[in-house]
């Protein structure tokens, strides 16, 4: 930042706090919060629609064929940039941001604002099977958290303003406020009070307000329910709502799976042609598997499956509604496939709508197997489209409230409320006790950065073990006398421990003044004894880096001690002790609930 502006922006500063509260100084940011998050998320959508409609108009797609190369193309394309440009590995859209603010206190770097807006369009553009809804929502991240940095914002605020950039840029993609608060809630853990809750509804309404000034009146899903909920249809939601759960099972295993399974290709390049000639090949079969796939969503909602499914080499056993139903299928089944692959190969992305496509194939699958199985039942294939999404979003996100609420504002109307929340919590609460993590959620849990609702582990994941560890103690080494550990050190230390290491630095015990105060006033002991001979291990070990902060706090309990050595990098680093701990966590915990 130039000094001229830092200048400016004191000025401004000066001029806010003496004529606009904290309030509503928050509020106002909120707006324009809301408003670029919107902003971002046009910009995604119409540079992505761009670069298909050059690729559409500028190349024949003649029987498919050209769905093999494309996908590479795009790719090459987004490694050539993250190699000569970002110069750094991506990091999935969602995870970094959670990660963000329970480590980073809220701090995104200015690059993420626009490297989603360049990355995700090359991806998705050219074929990647990937949505845009996780870049957008990166992207108008990082406009927050910079805005907060600039303005002076606490931690609090800017994770506030963060949770504010989630719900524009959803409200702005789907048109759904409700939905865009609630995702914030639940996926980022905010606890919603009156105080999140005034700047989340004004951050929503600018967002989806900027959406109408550039988009107009256009909307992804153009569908209005034909039939509403019957009552004899309750047992096939129940049917549904399992499906839905054994598929976010499916769904979670298989994108861990596939990245595991790209690990031994150590080059970029070679993770690139493998997952771009996959990406290719199942494309090839499978047309819907191109780009987002709300098309197909859309297509399936208008009762046309044929159209859903496009040209493949199957077209000739179409008429057959078992061979519709395997293609479906395959598209539930290949998406997830599809959309791993893609970020293996190294595309960005987003996963939310992926979700939606496979969970739209399922739920139109399980309609048409109730239809065809001539046991005399009908049911609405399009609501069944529209409910399969909410089950699969539900499931792998767990965000069952975002789902209902999503879905039943794409409609225009809850008539489908009592089906989307059967089929929702049936998915949440199957794959909720098989898998405890999400996508998102699954690294950052096994480090001990994931925020949850639970107050007291937020708390310990905003603690840093940097802000507890002390580090005047003096050092003694095994072979020192008692005289001169007593001489050199105890007389000039105020504390009434002292670490014992080696040559390298590293731990071999500890000495406490009790284990030495019988020692200390027989003068004839002082060259007799040496410190290995009196000092004890430590009772636990904190390691630095490894070690999360409930962790940390488990072994205080659990050993008893008041005082742990930390271990960084295989040598003594310092001291935690229990009462600094209680008071950081004290200190933290006040901060974060007032």
């Amino acid at each position: 930042m130039t000094s001229r502006r830092k200048r400016y922006i004191t000025q401004f500063l000066k001029w806010r706090y003496k004529h606009i509260s904290n309030k509503t100084f928050l509020h106002l940011l909120a707006v324009g919060v809301g408003l670029l998050a919107g902003l971002a998320s046009v910009t995604l959508k119409n540079l992505t629609h761009f670069i298909s409609s050059l690729l559409e108009r500028g190349i024949i797609f003649s029987e498919n064929q050209l769905y093999f190369v494309l996908p590479v193309i795009g790719l090459f394309l987004v490694f050539l940039y993250v190699k000569f440009v970002v110069k750094r590995p991506l990091e999935h859209a969602v995870s970094s941001i959670l990660f963000a603010l329970s480590k980073r206190k809220g701090i995104i770097p200015r690059s993420k604002i626009y490297i989603p807006l360049i990355t995700a369009p090359l991806t998705v553009g050219f074929g990647g099977s990937v949505g845009l809804l996780g870049p957008a929502v990166a992207s108008g991240a990082a406009i927050s958290s910079n805005l907060g940095r600039w303005f002076h914002m606490d931690t609090k605020t800017r994770i506030l303003l963060i949770a504010c950039a989630s719900a524009g840029a959803i409200a702005s993609i789907f048109q759904s406020p409700i939905a865009a608060i609630i995702f914030a809630v639940e996926v980022f853990s905010l606890d919603l009070t009156l105080v999140s809750l005034t700047p989340l509804l004004l951050a929503s309404v600018s967002g989806i307000i900027t959406s109408y000034f550039f988009m107009g009146n256009e909307v992804l899903f153009n569908f209005n329910i034909s039939q509403d909920f019957q009552i004899k249809d309750t047992l096939f939601y129940i049917v549904l709502g399992v499906g839905t759960a054994f598929a976010s099972i499916y769904f979670t295993r298989m994108y861990f799976g596939i990245l595991k399974l790209f690990e031994p290709f150590k080059s970029p390049k070679y993770r690139l042609l493998v997952g771009g000639i996959a990406i290719g090949v199942m494309l090839y079969f499978i047309p819907p598997l191109y780009g987002e796939g709300l098309g197909f969503i859309n297509q399936l909602l208008n009762g046309d499956h044929i159209a859903a499914i496009g040209t493949t080499p199957f077209d000739a056993f179409m008429d057959n509604i078992w061979v519709v139903i395997a293609v479906m299928f395959g598209i539930t089944i290949f998406k997830a496939v599809a959309m791993t692959t893609t970020f293996a190969a190294g595309g960005a992305g987003g996963i939310f709508i992926p979700t939606m496509v496979m969970g739209s194939a399922l739920g139109n699958v399980v309609a048409k197997i109730i239809n065809h199985s001539g046991l005399g039942f009908q049911v609405n294939e399009s609501n069944f489209t529209l409910i399969g999404m909410a089950g699969l979003i539900s499931g792998v996100l767990h965000a069952p409230l975002t789902a209902i609420f999503l879905i039943a504002e794409i409609t225009g109307g809850y008539q489908l409320f009592v089906p989307l929340m059967i089929t929702a919590a049936i998915s949440y609460i199957i794959k909720k006790n098989a898998i405890d993590h999400t996508i998102y959620t699954r690294e950052l849990a096994r480090t001990g950065a994931l925020l949850t609702h639970n107050k007291d582990q937020a708390v310990l994941t905003f603690m840093d073990l940097d802000e507890v560890i002390e580090q005047n103690f003096m050092t003694v080494a095994p072979d020192m006398s008692l005289g001169d550990m007593l001489h050199t050190k105890v007389a000039k230390s105020n504390r009434n421990l002292f670490p014992v290491v080696d040559e390298a630095r590293k731990l071999v015990g500890i000495v406490l003044l009790d284990d030495i105060r019988e020692y200390m006033f027989n003068n004839e002991l002082y060259d007799q004894m040496t410190v290995s001979q009196f000092m004890n291990r430590a009772p636990e070990l904190i390691f630095y880096n490894e070690d999360s902060m409930q962790q940390v706090m488990d072994k205080f309990q659990d050993s008893g001690a008041w005082n742990l050595p930390v271990i960084k990098g295989g040598k003594y680093h310092g001291f935690v002790s229990k009462s600094k701990l209680l008071t950081a966590y004290r200190r933290k915990l006040i901060n974060f609930t007032r």
